[in-house]
């Protein structure tokens, strides 16, 4: 929170301040300070919902399709499998998830979501929007928008599969 002055009032020429500083910032370290204050404020969110951060993701993940493996829960996430495989456990000790054999192939295990999981997710999606709307504060839909589309940019950019491209 910010500083308030004697008379109860925020003071915003600190946050000016702040604003003006990063302007020296490279583009790097703003986007990886921004993306950590976000998670951050995410994780203060999500905890209401009895979640960690990166939990979220998996319910999510399920609730399009249930019944997916770990290993596919993974790949949609952009995370290891074991990192995967913890977090399903975890999980599935809160309640949010259980594991049960593929019906075809006994070999196969696959998640599912419980009745706390799916009840979880209407608070998932209200946790995220109100983080959302905390970060962009300030910001008209035009910046929001524009910044976005620079950020898709730059994941196409950073993608390992795009990696063959030459630098101009």
């Amino acid at each position: 929170m910010g500083k308030k002055k004697k008379d109860g009032k925020k003071d915003k020429s600190l946050k000016k301040a702040k604003l003006a500083e990063a302007g020296g910032k490279d583009l790097a370290t703003a986007l990886t300070q921004a993306a950590r204050s976000l998670r951050t404020e995410q994780s203060h969110q999500l905890a209401a919902c009895g979640l960690y951060a990166g939990q979220e993701g998996v319910i999510l993940a399920l609730a399009g399709e249930d019944g997916l493996t770990a290993g596919a829960i993974a790949l949609r996430l952009g995370v290891k499998a074991p990192t995967m495989t913890r977090t399903i456990g975890r999980m599935e000790a809160q309640g949010f998830v259980t594991r049960g054999s593929d019906g075809g192939d006994g070999r196969l295990t696959k998640v599912f979501l419980t009745d706390a999981g799916r009840n979880a997710v209407e608070g998932i999606e209200q946790a995220l929007k109100v983080s959302e709307k905390r970060a962009t504060k300030g910001l008209s839909n035009k910046e929001i928008k524009a910044l976005t589309v620079s950020l898709v940019a730059i994941m196409h950019n950073l993608d390992p599969a795009e990696a063959d491209d030459q630098l101009d």
